[in-house]
């Protein structure tokens, strides 16, 4: 259930780093009411997930799995361009959750 919580919190981080950027600086209330419940969620279920699994493991893969999904997304939604050392480096962030993932069992 720990790997469950964690993807729903992964879902969340995504949410409130593109959503962060749709708030104009905390000055357009939907987008800022959304970004903050995304926040909070994404905090929530990831204390739940770390009931079970180890905070190292968890936080880490939280975040580096957060930031590609915000990567990608963000080229989609905000034309963001991805370079190839960008690229490079979402390569190595993905090894290190999957290797983290393994080590985890």
């Amino acid at each position: 259930m720990a790997w469950a919580f964690l993807s729903i919190a992964v879902v969340f981080e995504i949410a409130f780093a593109l959503g962060t950027n749709a708030t104009q600086g905390f000055t357009r209330l939907w987008p800022s009411v959304f970004t903050l419940i995304a926040a909070a969620g994404g905090i929530f279920t990831l204390s739940l997930a770390l009931r079970t699994l180890d905070v190292g493991v968890g936080y880490t893969i939280w975040t580096g799995v957060g930031s590609i999904g915000t990567v990608v997304l963000g080229s989609v939604i905000y034309k963001e361009r991805i370079t190839l050392p960008k690229l490079l480096s979402f390569l190595a962030i993905i090894a290190g959750v999957i290797t983290l993932r393994v080590a985890a069992g």
